[in-house]
């Protein structure tokens, strides 16, 4: 029963995060993205993302590759190193196969592709966060969840 309850709880913050930047980044955003603009990305997006997709696999594989080949020499570096060199090749599985299921869903305007988008950005922002890469997490991160929330209302 516990674990009932604790999913519950997560969803439920997941979604009182959900509201919350929703009103920071459309209702209270001193800029809003044109009406053009909104319409482009929810038209070609799921076709820029399908051709970053399949452009980044060869870049995963090798990361892939160069990973085993240098991992020895990652752990001479110490264990921080490596548990981040780790952490930072499953947050990125991770976040490509979210986007890569979504695909589909953005064609076809669904909702629930937008909110795994959406999963992805989090899990981006979190990898920043534990990786220590401030930058990422405030100029990727925060653009992207701008952008996701601008043209949400495009998807039902």
């Amino acid at each position: 029963m516990a674990k009932t309850q604790s999913g519950t709880d997560f969803k439920a913050q997941i979604g009182k995060l959900e509201d919350t930047l929703e009103m920071y980044l459309v209702d209270k955003a001193p800029f809003q993205l044109p009406k053009g603009a909104r319409e482009f990305i929810v038209k070609y997006g799921p076709w820029i993302a399908l051709v970053f997709l399949v452009l980044s696999l060869p870049m995963i594989l090798l990361a892939f590759g160069l990973g085993a080949l240098v991992a020895p020499f990652v752990v001479m570096g110490g264990v921080q190193a490596a548990a981040g060199f780790g952490l930072g090749m499953v947050f990125s599985i991770a976040m490509l196969v979210l986007e890569a299921i979504a695909i589909p869903g953005l064609f076809k305007r669904k909702l629930s592709a937008w909110k795994l988008m959406f999963y992805a950005s989090l899990l981006g922002g979190v990898q920043a966060l534990i990786t220590f890469n401030l930058g990422g997490l405030v100029i990727g991160t925060g653009l992207s969840l701008y952008v996701l929330f601008q043209i949400k209302s495009y998807y039902k």
